[in-house]
């Protein structure tokens, strides 16, 4: 966790800078700057679905190192960076890294604790992304606060970003299991026996993927994207509270994890998993209360509705991570999951393109009170799928029965 809070670290050194970098900075324009985000995008999904079959025959450790090579490769190109040629090329790699990356991630993070230590783990592994992000930026914005030369700055964030992955090769390489090279036969053919489509022919993985889905749509994007605009373009809320809302989200997710670790174990994980989208109905209605209060109630009330909704949306935050990861690999059994994580992470970035446009689509066509109450009704949709998910949950066997693979008693490492 601390390699991956490196990573993550050097990610926010440059992540809200790439497109002012690529298309203002290196005067490259905006054709390039979205030539980058095209060729990343289109990159991610192709090395997803090879990186998922790969990570089950041949092992998530040296897919994950694949994918940090290449993320680390990505980053390095775009730091000297002066034509649009090695702008996609960036792009590309960056893009490839992240398909390896997040095929992988979910068995290696499997692999390095006990079962009983899942759900606790991918919670942290949750924090430790937004908190390594947040603190990244937070230093970038610092380091390009009255710079000379602004360019020549994230030029060396780029390679800072670069750097950061070394640490993260290193650690998935060091906890690979050392008896790998005798289970990989074994668990072959199991792995070639499943394929995407088996995975989402079964009804509580392919409502798992659209959970994914609709989670990131209805919830993740919209607090970063559409309820800052919405305080401050529909609330006249100042850009010193919208960072304050912001930085409590982060902050709750950090104080609130050992405070709710013990309960979230002892809910089952579908319940848990089907509790995110409650709270999140919950926190959006914070949010309708202090639009409902106005400019005339007591700061006290109206900011306190607005903290509040931060905290009980990082709540929901929390009980989805502690869950989804569990019950993907419970589904999908060890030999596939490295297909599942290819079809989770392809559902996520479904989820993220599509979900700004629609939460800004909102914003712009409806009023403050209007835009909570959608926000609240998506989060309602997600429930539903969330709700069936549980229901379906009672008849399925612990993993997709594909030539023994739902038995975890021969599991290595």
């Amino acid at each position: 966790m601390g390699a991956l809070l490196v990573s993550t670290l050097g990610n926010g050194l440059c992540f809200p800078f790439t497109a002012i970098y690529i298309s203002g900075l290196l005067d490259l324009g905006a054709r390039a700057a979205g030539g980058y985000f095209i060729a990343m995008a289109v990159a991610s999904f192709a090395a997803a679905l090879v990186g998922g079959p790969l990570a089950d025959r041949r092992g998530p450790h040296r897919v994950g190192v694949l994918g940090g090579a290449a993320l680390a490769a990505g980053y390095g190109l775009l730091a000297p960076a002066d034509t649009t040629s090695l702008v996609l090329a960036s792009g590309a790699c960056v893009g490839v890294g992240f398909g390896l990356f997040y095929a992988s991630i979910v068995g290696v993070v499997d692999a390095a604790v006990p079962e009983s230590g899942r759900r606790t783990a991918f919670s942290v592994r949750h924090i430790v992304n937004n908190v390594g992000i947040g603190v990244g930026s937070v230093a970038a914005g610092l380091a390009l606060q009255g710079a000379h030369t602004p360019t020549g700055t994230l030029r060396w964030l780029y390679l800072a970003n670069a750097l950061a992955a070394l640490p993260l090769i290193a650690a998935i390489w060091y906890v690979r299991p050392r008896t790998t090279g005798q289970a990989t036969p074994a668990q072959a053919p199991a792995a070639d026996g499943t394929t995407y489509r088996t995975l989402l022919h079964a009804r509580p993985m392919a409502l798992l993927i659209v959970a994914q889905a609709l989670f990131a749509i209805v919830g993740f994007t919209q607090i970063e994207a559409t309820v800052p605009l919405l305080l401050h373009d529909d609330m006249a809320v100042t850009l010193g509270w919208v960072s304050a809302v912001v930085a409590a989200n982060s902050f709750a997710l950090v104080a609130l994890q050992p405070l709710l670790s013990r309960w979230l174990e002892r809910l089952p994980e579908t319940v848990s998993l089907a509790a995110g989208p409650v709270l999140w109905v919950a926190a959006f209605g914070c949010g309708l209360g202090a639009a409902l209060a106005g400019d005339g109630a007591a700061p006290v009330l109206r900011y306190g509705l607005l903290l509040a909704f931060a905290v009980v949306f990082a709540a929901g935050e929390l009980t989805y991570s502690s869950a989804f990861y569990p019950l993907l690999l419970r589904w999908s059994g060890e030999a596939a999951v490295g297909r599942a994580s290819a079809l989770a992470s392809l559902a996520w970035n479904l989820g993220t393109a599509t979900g700004p446009p629609i939460g800004l689509f909102v914003v712009a066509h409806l009023s403050a009170t209007g835009s909570w109450t959608a926000l609240a009704a998506g989060a309602g949709a997600a429930f539903a799928v969330a709700a069936a998910l549980h229901r379906r949950a009672a008849a399925v066997p612990p993993a997709i029965d594909q030539g023994g693979q739902g038995d975890r008693s021969d599991r290595s490492g």
